[in-house]
């Protein structure tokens, strides 16, 4: 269907609570959404898009049709809108991807036994614990246990190793028995791996009050070096749990949301506390989100939808659209009343905000970013008075030789680093001679058509640059501005300028100049940008003007033009080559005829 023929459809839809269906020409479900008022929401997609967001305009292009169900309530729509995302998965919804298996803990056969977290029973005659859902918590257990009990880390054989080296580390520390270096009996090592496992089972309250009455015995009976045992193991706890506070709330259960927006990515993360303790933690790395508010309904609806534990306080750190909505969708999960919080201050603000920064950190690791490279970017982003940070930066340059092979070339850094697999070459078409500020029109022009006309989705060229960068002063600025904004594109173009050095100097801008020796870091980032584009743009034109040359040099010979003797170096590839070949081998060439093929071979073996 065209737009006009879907919005029209969309028109006669019924103001009433429904979800709708999005499909595309091949009838695959790319977009399911519900609406209070089915008519309402979905004629907006159809029509002016200057509301917009680029993932909803692209959405829309790929729409061929939608179906519909209505539903009594907004409620009702809600539950079967997540059911049917859960159950097709379509591309343009906001998709969480639940890869969370189960987790065991492992306690395996033998003399000297070891503890370790596994993701699967194997038939291995091990003894397993578990099956649990959080890896934070296995891993944590595990990691604490060892602690605990002083069982090695390191992945040496016992008792194969046994008593052969010295202790690592770990021994040195005090955190490990070393049965490498023999410190302590296989008896002694099996009752510590048996009261691990025991500790594992009945937990900390438990495992303190057995280790107490045994210190107790022990003591009676003088028996105080396994007394002192027990008592740095009971301390050992004790210190775990006070560290373990720090990160722990005053309510027996509780979950934080965080959601982090970036300018192309966003992440998606929730701490989970219960017995007033840390639990669990998990982050996704998603698109970034054009409405914060919608996106936190919609991403914590879809989280629990794949989980079955609702608590009864979920903290978030920030507003909800229809957050009276979801509340009562998660209350008839869980079957009792949940609580929203927006903490303000105290404990609960703390764990909200450090659920923020552990998305920021998962969201620069992604990005590949050094603290020193955003900081840079930052700073760029205030000395250029953009609006947002510049992560995905292009820079231009041309090349020729006195206008002969004229060429461009397309450099991409994306948060402060070469990005070598968006680069690109532009042979220019438009006219020959020399004329930098024609060549860059004709550049800016061809790249920005290929944002709005290639199909292939995953193309680099369908990504919107933060920042233009091109190589020479305002007169280039001046030019390839009204292009752009002719092509109704928004994006900020400055230009950098060289000293008689050929150094960079400063970022020219349509009315002046910019200095920036004085920012030590931009001044690197722009001085490295600009080095790498001439670099690449001058590598391009050598090659294209060697095979200019070698060109020339065939269509010394009779009957060879440039598109023949251009045909002898794509087959061939070299000069040599073509000396090398044979009459019967020049002739396998496209257009060289017999005669063609006697004239080269001539030619170049004098005959």
């Amino acid at each position: 269907m065209t737009e006009k023929e879907l919005r029209k459809k969309a028109m006669a839809l019924p103001l009433q609570p429904g979800v709708y269906i999005m499909k595309n020409k091949d009838k695959k479900i790319i977009y399911i959404g519900k609406a209070k008022k089915l008519k309402n929401r979905v004629s907006s997609y159809f029509g002016s898009h200057s509301n917009h967001s680029l993932k909803v305009i692209r959405m829309v292009e790929n729409v061929d049709d939608f179906d519909y169900i209505l539903c009594d309530s907004e409620f009702e729509a809600l539950v079967l809108e997540c059911s049917l995302i859960k159950q097709h998965q379509p591309k343009y919804n906001i998709l969480l991807k639940d890869d969370k298996g189960y987790n065991y803990i492992k306690i395996t056969k033998g003399e000297f036994p070891r503890i370790r977290e596994c993701k699967r029973v194997d038939d291995d005659d091990a003894t397993y614990i578990g099956p649990y859902t959080s890896t934070f918590s296995v891993k944590q257990a595990v990691e604490e246990t060892l602690k605990i009990f002083k069982l090695p880390r390191c992945t040496k054989q016992f008792p194969r190793d046994y008593g052969k080296s010295r202790p690592c580390l770990n021994g040195f520390m005090g955190l490990c028995s070393s049965p490498c270096a023999g410190r302590i009996s296989k008896e002694e090592y099996v009752n510590n791996v048996r009261d691990a496992v025991s500790f594992l089972k009945g937990g900390s309250v438990k495992a303190v009050k057995e280790m107490q009455e045994q210190m107790q015995v022990c003591s009676e009976n003088l028996q105080f070096e396994e007394a002192a045992k027990l008592r740095d193991r009971i301390k050992a706890i004790k210190n775990l749990e006070e560290r373990q506070k720090v990160v722990s709330i005053n309510v027996p259960e509780e979950d934080v949301f965080a959601l982090v927006n970036s300018n192309k990515k966003a992440c998606f993360e929730v701490i989970r506390f219960q017995f007033g303790r840390l639990t669990d933690t998990e982050f996704w790395l998603i698109d970034s989100v054009d409405d914060l508010q919608q996106s936190r309904f919609d991403l914590i609806g879809r989280y629990y939808s794949m989980r079955d534990r609702v608590p009864a306080r979920i903290a978030v750190d920030g507003e909800i659209a229809d957050e009276q909505l979801l509340k009562e969708f998660l209350e008839s999960k869980r079957e009792k009343k949940v609580e929203f919080i927006h903490p303000q201050k105290g404990e609960h603000l703390a764990i909200v905000n450090m659920c923020i920064n552990n998305a920021n950190e998962h969201l620069a690791q992604h990005q590949g970013r050094l603290g020193r490279e955003l900081a840079t970017l930052e700073e760029l982003k205030n000395i250029l008075g953009l609006e947002k940070i510049p992560e995905y930066i292009e820079s231009y340059d041309i090349s020729h030789t006195f206008g002969a092979d004229n060429v461009a070339g397309m450099v991409v850094f994306h948060n402060g680093r070469p990005m070598k697999k968006a680069y690109k070459r532009f042979s220019i078409k438009g006219f020959d001679g020399q004329n930098d500020v024609g060549s860059m029109r004709e550049v800016l022009t061809r790249r920005f058509n290929h944002y709005y006309n290639d199909e292939d989705e995953d193309s680099t060229f369908k990504i919107l640059p933060d920042l233009i960068l091109l190589d020479g002063g305002e007169p280039q600025v001046n030019a390839v501005l009204p292009v752009i904004k002719g092509l109704g594109i928004d994006v900020p173009i400055f230009g950098m300028v060289k000293d008689n050095k050929h150094r960079t100097r400063a970022i020219a801008l349509s009315g002046g100049e910019i200095e920036i020796n004085s920012h030590r870091q931009v001044f690197t980032l722009i001085s490295n940008i600009q080095e790498e584009v001439h670099r690449f743009a001058i590598t391009y034109h050598h090659n294209k003007h060697k095979k200019s040359t070698l060109s020339t040099s065939l269509t010394k010979i009779n009957g060879i033009g440039n598109s023949k003797a251009k045909a002898l170096l794509k087959h061939f590839k070299t000069i040599t080559a073509i000396k090398n070949a044979t009459v019967e081998e020049l002739q396998k060439v496209n257009s060289i005829s017999e005669n063609n093929a006697k004239e080269i071979y001539q030619f170049y073996h004098k005959l």
